[in-house]
C-alpha cells in the first residue's frame, strides 16, 4: 500500500473519530468556565469546538475518497454527528441560561426571550437527529439508500458553525486579557442578538426543511406494514407530517407579529420566509405521500385544507397587514400619521382571505399557475419596504415620509394583484423543486440579511416575481405542474 494511501486513511479516521474527544474537552472547558469565569478555558473551549467544526466541514470528502469501506465511513460519521450534537446542543442551552444568570443579571426581555428561543431551536436540533435516524432506519429496511436531499446537506454543513458560535456566545467571558485568539473569540460571544436571531431563525428554518425533506422521501415506508392495507388510517397517520408544517406556517406568521411588535421587521421577515417555506413543503409533502388524492370513502375536505386556509389567511393575509399597520402607526412623522394605515392594513387582510377563499372554490384551476399573485409572495412584497422605513427611522429620518408613503402604496397595489386572476403566476414550489439551483441562488439572496441592503435586495426579488407573468406565461400547464425534471 502506498504511503500516501495510507497516510490519507489515517487523516480520514482522525477527521471522523477525532471530532467526539474535542467536543469532550470543549464541555470540560465550558463546566469549568461557569465555575471559574476564565477567560483562558473559555478561549480553549472555542478553540476545540472549531477545530471540531473544521474537521466535520472536511471529514465527508475525505472519507469518500480514501476509506476502504464507504457504506461503514458514512455510518461512522453519521454517529459522530448524532454524538457531538447531543453534547453541543444541550451545553449550549445550558449555557445561554447561565449566561443569563450570571454574566448579564440585568438581562433585558429580548435577551430573556433568546435564551428561551435557543432553547427551542436546540430541541428541534435533537428531534430532527432522531427523526432523520428513525426514518433512515426504514428507508434501508426496504433497501433504499438514504439519499440527502439539498435541505440535509445545507443542514449538515451550517450544524458544526452554528453550533460553535452558540457555544462562543453562551459561555462568554468579557474583559479578559489582550490576546489575539482571545479578541477575535470574543467577538463571536458579543455578537449582537439582532445578528444571532437571523443566524437561528434560518438555522430554524433548515432543520424543519430536512425534516419535512425526510418525510417527503421516505415517510411512507414505516406505515406500509402497520396499516396492514388499511388506506384511511394509512392516511390518517400520514397527515399528521404535514398538518405540523402546515402548523408550524401559522406559528411563524404569529412570530413575524411578535418580532414586528419589538421593533425588529428585519427578524420578522425572515419568519414570513419560513412561514412561506412551510406553506410550500405542507403541500409538496402531501402530493408525494398520495394525501391530496381522495378516495371514496374519505370527505374531500380535510382536516389538512383547513388548516392549511387558517395558516396561511394568518401567516400572508393577518400578519403582514398587522405588521404594516404597527409599523407605520408607530411613526411619529406627522405627515406619516396622516396616512390611512388601518384602511390599508384592513383592506389588504379581506382582500388577501377573499383571494384564499377564490382560490379554495376554484373549480377550474390551471395546473402549475395561481390566479392572481399568490397570498405568500404578497406578503413579502409588502413587508419588504417596511424593512427600509424601519432603518430610515434611526438611520435617515428625512426618507421617513418617503418609505411610508411607499409602503403605503405596495399595500394597495399588492392586495389588488392578489385579485387580478386573469394573470397567472408561476408556483414557485414546484419550479424550485424542478430547478434547485433555483433555490441555492434564493439561499445566496438570504444571505444579505447580514447586511443593511436585506430589504432592498428582497423587494428586488419580490418585484421580479410580480413582473413574471411577462414572461412565464408561455410556460405551458403540464410543465409548470411537474415537480421533478423531466
Amino acid at each position: 500500500m502506498p504511503d500516501n494511501t495510507r497516510i490519507s486513511k489515517k487523516v480520514t479516521a482522525i477527521l471522523v473519530y477525532g471530532r467526539l474527544p474535542l467536543v469532550f474537552f470543549g464541555m470540560l472547558c465550558a463546566v469549568a468556565v461557569m465555575w471559574t469565569r476564565s477567560p483562558l478555558l473559555y478561549t480553549m473551549g472555542v478553540f476545540f469546538l472549531f477545530v471540531s467544526m473544521s474537521f466535520d466541514l472536511v471529514d465527508g470528502w475525505f472519507a469518500a475518497r480514501f476509506s476502504p469501506d464507504l457504506t461503514f465511513a458514512h455510518l461512522a460519521e453519521r454517529v459522530m454527528d448524532k454524538v457531538v450534537y447531543s453534547i453541543i446542543f444541550p451545553l449550549v442551552t445550558a449555557g445561554v441560561m447561565w449566561r443569563l444568570i450570571f454574566i448579564s443579571p440585568g438581562y433585558t426581555r429580548p435577551e430573556l426571550f433568546h435564551a428561551i428561543f435557543v432553547l427551542i431551536l436546540c430541541v428541534i436540533v435533537l428531534l430532527r437527529d432522531n427523526f432523520a435516524h428513525f426514518i433512515r432506519s426504514f428507508a434501508i429496511i426496504r433497501g433504499q439508500e438514504p439519499v440527502f436531499t439539498e435541505f440535509t446537506r445545507l443542514r449538515t454543513i451550517v450544524a458544526a458553525p452554528v453550533g460553535t458560535l452558540l457555544y462562543a456566545y453562551a459561555f462568554y467571558i468579557p474583559n479578559g486579557p489582550g490576546w489575539s485568539l482571545y479578541n477575535w473569540v470574543s467577538w463571536l460571544g458579543s455578537l449582537p442578538l439582532k445578528t444571532l436571531f437571523i443566524i437561528e431563525i434560518i438555522f430554524l428554518i433548515i432543520n424543519f426543511g430536512s425534516i419535512a425533506g425526510y418525510c417527503r422521501k421516505y415517510g411512507s415506508y414505516f406505515l406500509d406494514d402497520i396499516c396492514d392495507d388499511d388506506e384511511p388510517l394509512r392516511r390518517k397517520i400520514l397527515s399528521f407530517f404535514p398538518n405540523s408544517l402546515t402548523v408550524m406556517n401559522a406559528v411563524m406568521g404569529l412570530l413575524a407579529v411578535f418580532f414586528a411588535y419589538q421593533g425588529r421587521v428585519k427578524e420578522s421577515y425572515l419568519f414570513l420566509i419560513g412561514a412561506a417555506l412551510f406553506d410550500k413543503l405542507d403541500g409538496s409533502l402531501a402530493r408525494k405521500l398520495g394525501l391530496t388524492e381522495p378516495i371514496d370513502n374519505l370527505s374531500k375536505i380535510s382536516l389538512g385544507s383547513i388548516l392549511d386556509d387558517i395558516a396561511d389567511a394568518i401567516s400572508f393575509c393577518i400578519a403582514p397587514a398587522w405588521i404594516f399597520y404597527i409599523i407605520l402607526s408607530g411613526s411619529d412623522n406627522i405627515f406619516v400619521m396622516k396616512l390611512p394605515v388601518a384602511f390599508a392594513a384592513l383592506m389588504y387582510a379581506v382582500f388577501g382571505i377573499g383571494r384564499l377563499i377564490y382560490f379554495t372554490l376554484d373549480k377550474h384551476p390551471i395546473p402549475g399557475f395561481f390566479k392572481g399573485m399568490p397570498s405568500p409572495g404578497a406578503a413579502l412584497l409588502v413587508v419588504a419596504p417596511l424593512i427600509m422605513f424601519n432603518q430610515s427611522v434611526y438611520d435617515d429620518p428625512e426618507k421617513i415620509y418617503f418609505w411610508g408613503v411607499f409602503c403605503f402604496v405596495t399595500i394597495i397595489v399588492t392586495a389588488i394583484m392578489m385579485n387580478v386572476y386573469p394573470v397567472k403566476y408561476l408556483h414557485m414550489g414546484r419550479f424550485v423543486s424542478r430547478n434547485p439551483w433555483f433555490g441555492r441562488i434564493s439561499f445566496l439572496v438570504l444571505l444579505t440579511s447580514f447586511t443593511p441592503y436585506f430589504g432592498y435586495v428582497m423587494f428586488s426579488y419580490m418585484i421580479l416575481y410580480l413582473l413574471s407573468p411577462l414572461v412565464t406565461w408561455r410556460v405551458p400547464p403540464e410543465d409548470a405542474a411537474r415537480e421533478t425534471k423531466s
